[in-house]
């Protein structure tokens, strides 16, 4: 089993929930609610790793906020 960290946003203008893992090129998707955007990407992760198998290109470290 692999493990990747997604990065999860929602999109303002839809409510939508919007997921990419950095790592995977192409695995992004979206969503109505966050157990449904799981759903999405661990579908799209396991496409992605069935059509070829990629070395991650990133690793995620952590978030940062920056105050302005």
């Amino acid at each position: 089993m692999r493990t990747f960290t997604a990065i999860v946003e929602r999109c303002p203008s839809t409510g939508q929930y919007v997921g990419h893992v950095p790592a995977l090129p192409g695995a992004h998707t979206h969503a109505d609610t966050l157990d449904q955007l799981h759903h999405n990407l661990v579908e799209v992760v396991t496409l992605v790793l069935e059509d070829q198998d990629p070395q991650p290109e990133t690793e995620f470290v952590g978030t940062h906020t920056v105050h302005v």
